[in-house]
């Protein structure tokens, strides 16, 4: 038969209460409203609204003339040497 003292009772309470402290907490944060969605762009198959940027050379291109030659891909490429 196991005995236990008082001290150790209080004990366990306490470690009891902060283990389900914890578990609520992270309950808690998980059941909060999900993050709203993020903003990525336009999706698959939308229209581009039309824009204007300069190349690697300098000069200024636009959507609207380059969609004149057939369809479009437009790449962005990030570098560190930028």
């Amino acid at each position: 038969m196991l005995m236990t003292t008082r001290k150790d009772g209080q004990m366990m309470r306490r470690v009891f209460g902060g283990v389900l402290g914890l578990f609520l907490a992270v309950g808690g944060l998980t059941a909060a409203d999900p993050a709203p969605e993020a903003k990525t762009g336009i999706k698959v198959g939308e229209k581009a609204p039309e824009f204007k940027l300069k190349d690697q050379a300098g000069a200024e291109q636009s959507l609207a003339a380059m969609i004149k030659d057939g369809p479009v891909a437009i790449v962005f490429f990030r570098s560190a040497s930028w």
